[in-house]
């Protein structure tokens, strides 16, 4: 009979491999996964609760709230603000780094995260997810500042996502390797289900919301041709799942292989960065596939690489099996140079943008 491994007990033997690592990182990761089971709560009973609908402010990004939403961000916010391990937060869901209070000790770590990715999909009771993402304190002082939050993501400690779906799964890494969590309802506990996971070496599936077509530039449209006709020896096509919930897409293609895109557009000429946030959902994704195996880019370079320059920047996102990122890496060099001369300066940091 193998072995019951809860996520406090594999937290704390990750810790022994490292001798400099402190109680206070290995709370901060259970106090996430706390979060969790709340938050797991309430999105299982958001049909038979007064909480589901929209809520009745919108976030920075002009989107409106839900009231799961609103529900996730203070959770996290609330779990996290008084325990004495970070120095700041910051959230999707507020425009600007959430101190901790005075009246509570500060730590060593920054915490970022996206309360509730998908939330639009919640009335249709569609999977949806937490991201999560630790820096570690950098900045001279004794209150976290936006120095602590921008940093790039090759520089983070850990990083996760849970997936609220037909079961709860929590997966993170503390840069040895990535791990999952399925929660046990019966006993409020989350179980190692998933251990040292790695992408398959013969991808499945690529992710991309086809409606957005009309908008891809020429390179992107190339790419996807090939993942659909082309792609291995035998012209063998990938299959096309895309569900609309990023967590969903990049953890079924994380287990089964492939590719997710959310390519820049050229819809917005003034806007060529695309859509994800790179705080908030590509840096904690793009740390968890490097350690899979995978690679994460934004079509001009490693993800992990890029200085972010505002909390709420956006950048293109291609990710999952390396083969495939850098063929979409190679569609691009050589078609899309008007798009890249377009996007280097919101990568580089020369222009701001929400």
């Amino acid at each position: 009979m193998s072995k019951v491994v809860t996520i406090e007990r594999h937290i704390l033997e990750q810790q022994r491999a490292f001798p400099h690592a402190t109680g206070a990182f290995t709370g901060l990761l259970y106090d996430i996964a706390l979060a969790a089971k709340l938050i797991a709560r309430e999105t299982t009973r958001a049909g038979l609760a007064d909480i589901l609908g929209a809520a009745e402010e919108h976030n920075i990004y002009g989107e409106r709230q839900q009231k799961l939403d609103v529900f996730a961000n203070d959770t996290i916010v609330r779990m996290n603000d008084h325990t004495g391990r970070l120095c700041a937060m910051a959230s999707e869901e507020n425009d600007d780094l959430i101190p901790i209070p005075d009246k509570h000790p500060i730590g060593r770590y920054v915490l970022l995260f996206d309360p509730l990715d998908g939330s639009s999909n919640i009335d249709v009771n569609v999977s949806i997810g937490t991201i999560f993402a630790i820096h570690r304190k950098i900045s001279d002082g004794e209150h976290g500042t936006l120095e602590d939050a921008l940093q790039p993501a090759s520089k983070l400690v850990a990083a996760g996502y849970v997936v609220y779906g037909s079961s709860t799964m929590l997966v993170y890494s503390t840069g040895q390797g990535v791990h999952g969590f399925t929660l046990d309802p019966g006993v409020g506990e989350f179980l190692l289900s998933h251990e040292n996971i790695q992408l398959p070496s013969k991808p499945a599936y690529y992710s991309v919301n086809q409606g957005y077509e009309k908008y891809w530039t020429p390179g992107v449209r190339s790419y996807v041709k090939w993942l659909q006709g082309v792609y291995g020896e035998g012209g063998t096509p990938l299959a096309h799942r895309y569900i609309g919930s990023m967590v969903a897409d990049f953890h079924r293609n994380l287990l089964r292989g492939g590719v997710f895109i959310y390519p820049g557009d050229l819809q917005n000429p003034k806007e060529p960065y695309g859509k994800m946030r790179l705080m908030f959902e590509a840096q904690s994704l793009a740390f968890l596939v490097s350690q899979a195996g995978g690679y994460a880019s934004d079509g001009v370079g490693s993800i992990l690489d890029i200085q972010p320059s505002s909390l709420h920047q956006r950048v293109p996102l291609f990710i999952g099996n390396r083969d495939l990122v850098e063929k979409a890496e190679n569609f691009i060099r050589e078609a899309d140079q008007d798009w890249i001369r377009a996007y280097l300066p919101f990568r580089q940091g020369e222009t701001t943008h929400v």
